[in-house]
């Protein structure tokens, strides 16, 4: 008999998925259009909602989940949508904390799916592209924040900007936390143009919060401020923050501290939620979007207490996670050369100095060689692999002979997760530390290995 949850996750994946397939050659394929007509079927949910709006090159999801937390631990009601999901589609859906029941999830699916298959009956004989995966649960999160009467809602972009699908909403904030190159054939390969694109979530009447620090990027993130008409704060100017990274020696994974002061309040001397010199720096960027929120609506304000209550809580799956010891195994979801630059920053200031084995696998269309450039000088032992239920994996043995091209050390190539872990494991010793990275899909694939579950259950096969 066929799972009825199971039959709306096969319809949705059943969709055009540039998660899966990769992204579109061309902004041009992109668009807002699909997504006003699919919300107008739906009565236009978003329209009543409060929203925080979070884009940039890396730092958006974990700047995403620290507003959250904060506004939730400020007795707010708060909706949290981010991308992609590592092992189930409700985490993308979380209200408070918790993620959406699989029951709820189903109605919202149902409900959905029977305005796109209206949307597709009017378009026949058309040339129109039916409403696509991400558009899809998109409209879903809208709808579901809009019924479930959130006071504040926090929206993740996924790619780019301007034209991405969350980019519908007319958010009370809007940020950008960092810029570096990525998706270079959809948003430009300088960092100007791929400032522009992200900086086109800036919308007139929506504060305008950047943590920019690159100043090609930074200049173009102030002229999209201005040709909408708000008033900027950026980092180094309007708000600041100061690391206090642990103090050596260190002999188990252990997060900074940082203070941190806006042009509104001074936010004292907090706990760093998440490892990393870079969290520092998403937290400083999370804290000024609470304030210029507040400026907008003094009914969302948060407190120095509230935001040290709703980090000390905080937990971010695959961002540094540490899921062992004995070896130390540490999975990340590093996908670009600017966060493999963060992870290989994060494992020298935040982690014991022992012998580390990496288990590396990524995507087609990335940057392979400038990622491990990146990380192969921090690593004794090398193992290539590739997760196995998506199909835009880089076959190990591609992996394996970027790095020897490197620097003419061998690798190990392990044909899948489970695999590479033991292999990685055994090569490091129980004194050792373990990394896997270089892409969520394999760091999903990884965590369900680590949970003893079966890889097959994280992510559904390819879509035809």
């Amino acid at each position: 008999m066929l799972d009825p949850h199971q039959d709306r996750l096969d319809y949705l994946y059943g969709r055009l998925d540039y998660e899966r397939v990769g992204m579109p050659r061309a902004l041009a394929d992109l668009g807002l259009g699909r997504m006003r007509r699919l919300l107008r079927r739906l009565g236009d949910p978003h329209k009543g909602l409060r929203v925080v709006h979070v884009a940039g090159t890396k730092g958006k999801g974990s700047t995403a989940a620290m507003m959250a937390a904060a506004l939730a631990a400020a007795g707010v009601k708060t909706g949290l949508y981010t991308s992609p999901h590592l092992e189930r589609l409700e985490e993308r859906y979380v209200i408070d904390g918790r993620p959406i029941a699989p029951d709820e999830l189903a109605g919202l699916v149902d409900e959905v799916r029977a305005a796109v298959e209206a949307m597709e009956a009017a378009d026949r004989g058309s040339d129109r592209i039916g409403p696509t995966f991400f558009e899809i649960t998109t409209a879903m999160a809208l709808l579901h924040f809009a019924r479930r009467g959130t006071g504040a809602v926090v929206l993740e972009v996924g790619m780019g900007g301007r034209l991405d699908s969350t980019n519908i909403v007319r958010p009370l904030v809007a940020i950008v936390t960092s810029i570096a190159l990525d998706h270079t054939r959809q948003l430009g390969d300088t960092l100007g143009a791929i400032a522009r694109e992200k900086a086109g979530i800036f919308k007139r009447g929506a504060a305008a919060v950047s943590g920019v620090r690159e100043e090609e990027a930074r200049a173009v993130v102030r002229q999209v401020a201005r040709a909408r008409r708000r008033r900027l704060r950026e980092i180094d100017a309007d708000f600041r923050y100061e690391e206090f990274p642990p103090a050596p020696p260190i002999d188990r994974p252990t997060p900074s501290r940082a203070a941190a002061r806006t042009w509104r309040t001074d936010w004292g001397v907090l706990d760093v939620p998440l490892l990393g010199p870079h969290q520092a720096h998403n937290m400083a960027v999370a804290l000024a979007g609470l304030d210029a929120l507040a400026e907008v609506d003094p009914s969302l304000a948060v407190s120095p207490a509230d935001a040290a209550r709703g980090f000390a809580g905080l937990s971010w799956p695959a961002r540094v996670e540490v899921m062992g010891t004995r070896p130390w195994l540490v999975v990340d979801g590093a996908h670009n050369v600017a966060s493999a630059a963060a992870l290989a920053e994060t494992l020298r200031a935040h982690f014991p100095d022992v012998p580390r084995a990496l288990v590396f696998g990524t995507t087609r269309e990335k940057d392979l060689p400038g990622q491990l450039r990146e990380l192969l000088p921090l690593f004794r032992d090398r193992v290539a692999t590739q997760y196995l239920h998506n199909p835009r994996a880089v076959p190990a043995g591609e992996v394996a002979a970027a790095a020897e091209a490197i620097d003419g050390r061998p690798v190990v190539v392990a044909g899948d997760p489970a695999e590479a872990l033991a292999t990685a494991r055994r090569l490091a010793g129980p004194g050792g530390l373990v990394c896997v990275t270089g892409s969520l899909f394999l760091a999903a694939e990884a965590r369900a290995v680590v949970s003893g579950r079966e890889p097959a259950a994280v992510a559904p096969a390819p879509a035809p």
